[in-house]
């Protein structure tokens, strides 16, 4: 697995996801790890958006991100929030840690960026091993919104500073056999008309069919379960569109 988040990619997703931003998930989560006294682990943490909330719900979550420029910003997140969780540079395929987890949760569909097949099932085994008997497995997938090789979308964002980010992505390639998407992703700096940064990025994505994933979860010893769809507990997906979410448990 590569890291995917560089510079100028870490500073747009802060402006786009930002701390206080949910998308249904932060309450979901929430309400999920109610009465959770053990430690929780969040691979993939990000800019800290899921994280922060959390903390300050009083539950004992660290994590751990692959991106330096993405780990760099959360512990400045958390310090802007006078918070100190512990924060480790790890790969979700291959982490090890001494301790284990009453819940481990991926949100967001962080867990499609694995997409070689041995990688996610080394990632899953990997939450599957850092877990307590009976803990939980919380992760979000969805399906790619487009699968038009060409489809461009272009945005534009604007930083504290007044400077505008452009985000051109353009998907290359649609690989059906193996179930991923590769987009090319150039994020574009401007300081008034001036360009004054660049960054390149290939970003491959996965997708699972909503029973096949649940049969890969199975298959890695994970027992009990349940799909959800756009944050709501159990409601069984109806269309491709929707986010869901698994629960899994380690017996």
């Amino acid at each position: 697995m590569v890291s995917f988040y560089g510079s100028l990619s870490t500073e747009l997703y802060d402006i786009d996801k930002y701390i206080g931003k949910s998308f249904g998930d932060v309450e979901y989560y929430s309400k999920r790890l109610e009465g959770v006294k053990g430690k929780i682990l969040e691979p993939a943490v990000g800019n800290g958006r899921i994280l922060i909330p959390l903390l300050h719900k009083g539950l004992n979550i660290e994590g751990f991100d692959l991106s330096d420029d993405m780990l760099q910003l959360c512990k400045k997140n958390c310090a802007e929030s006078e918070l100190t969780p512990n924060l480790y540079s790890l790969n979700m395929c291959n982490f090890s840690l001494e301790q284990k987890y009453e819940a481990i949760i991926i949100p967001t569909g962080s867990f499609l960026l694995l997409h070689q097949r041995e990688d996610s099932l080394k990632a899953l085994k990997c939450f599957y091993d850092h877990l307590e008997d009976g803990g939980r497995l919380i992760v979000d997938t969805f399906l790619p919104d487009s699968f038009e090789k060409g489809y461009v979308s272009t945005r534009v964002f604007k930083n504290q500073d007044g400077d505008s980010i452009t985000l051109e992505e353009v998907l290359v390639d649609v690989d059906y056999i193996n179930q991923f998407t590769i987009t090319h992703n150039k994020y574009q700096k401007w300081e008034n008309t001036k360009l004054i940064d660049t960054e390149l990025e290939i970003f491959p994505l996965k997708w699972y069919g909503v029973e096949e994933f649940r049969g890969i979860l199975q298959d890695i010893g994970f027992k009990d379960v349940t799909i959800s769809s756009d944050y709501e507990y159990n409601k069984y997906p109806t269309n491709g569109s929707q986010v869901f979410t698994y629960e899994a448990i380690k017996e």
